[in-house]
């Protein structure tokens, strides 16, 4: 079982979706915040569940969908970083 750990930006990222979200509808903002979670969870067990990024072609930064959010995260020996959440309308950074 690998050990996810979430970065300061990810869980910045998660605070601003929840913010955006909950200015239309609070209850959608928490469910979609839960799903993000659930969807990291599957990591602890399937770390390699993810697709390459197609942007990088790393294999150790891998991420995963959830809705509209692409999930970024990097895969170590010593467990799961998750680096960032993105929505799927944003440009990511190289």
């Amino acid at each position: 079982m690998a050990r996810v750990i979430w970065t300061k930006l990810a869980l910045n990222d998660i605070d601003r979706i929840h913010d955006f979200i909950a200015k239309d509808s609070p209850l959608y903002a928490r469910k979609t915040v839960e799903q993000i979670f659930r969807r990291v969870d599957i990591l602890e067990n399937f770390p390699m569940s993810g697709r390459e990024i197609p942007e990088y072609l790393r294999k150790d930064i891998r991420e995963l969908l959830e809705g509209n959010y692409r999930i970024f995260y990097r895969v170590k020996k010593s467990g799961i970083t998750v680096l960032r959440i993105h929505h799927s309308a944003q440009k990511i950074p190289k």
